[in-house]
């Protein structure tokens, strides 16, 4: 088991890096972050602590994206599928890649895709410091996307870091 030696207050607030958020919003093209504040907001329209994301609407012209607080992520889960529904937008959720949690289990049944980032792990940005953290994060890393469209069932790919980056600076293997 790792123990982490990120101070509590921090804890849950690692950003995710910038490559990897350009990359998606290429493909996504992102309106809000749902989980953000005004130091590490990556969108123009944000979320903070003190709107709690998880009691309001998440109302966006666009895509939505939400990399939450990994201290308690099934709420984040049930939220983006409901605000899904609710705001008719695309949601991406960048998780920590664990199949044995219930929130892991809810995500797979509401989700319309669950993406594996392969052949690497991501290293999120410190709160505290600002700097990318360098032995990478504890776990892999799987975004969970809804989109508003019907859903027959859950589709399962990957993509391999590399792909998913041209340039894999400050990213650890």
């Amino acid at each position: 088991m790792l123990i982490s030696h990120t101070p509590k207050p921090f804890k849950d607030r690692w950003r995710t890096p910038i490559e990897v958020f350009r990359a998606l919003d290429a493909e996504f093209n992102f309106k809000l972050d749902a989980a953000a504040d005004k130091s590490n907001s990556l969108c123009k329209a944000f979320l903070t602590e003190q709107h709690d994301a998880l009691k309001c609407d998440w109302n966006s012209d666009g895509a939505i994206f939400c990399n939450p607080p990994y201290s308690n992520i099934k709420p984040w889960v049930n939220k983006a599928a409901e605000q899904c529904k609710k705001q008719n937008q695309t949601i991406v959720m960048l998780l920590p890649s664990d199949t044995s949690t219930a929130w892991f289990y809810e995500g797979l049944n509401t989700a319309d895709e669950i993406r594996f980032i392969t052949e690497g792990r991501l290293s999120f940005v410190s709160a505290e410091t600002g700097e990318q953290g360098i032995s990478g994060n504890s776990k892999g890393s799987v975004l969970f996307i809804w989109r508003p469209l019907g859903r027959e069932m859950c589709r399962m790919t990957h993509i391999r870091k590399k792909e998913l980056l041209p340039l894999t600076i400050g990213f650890s293997t």
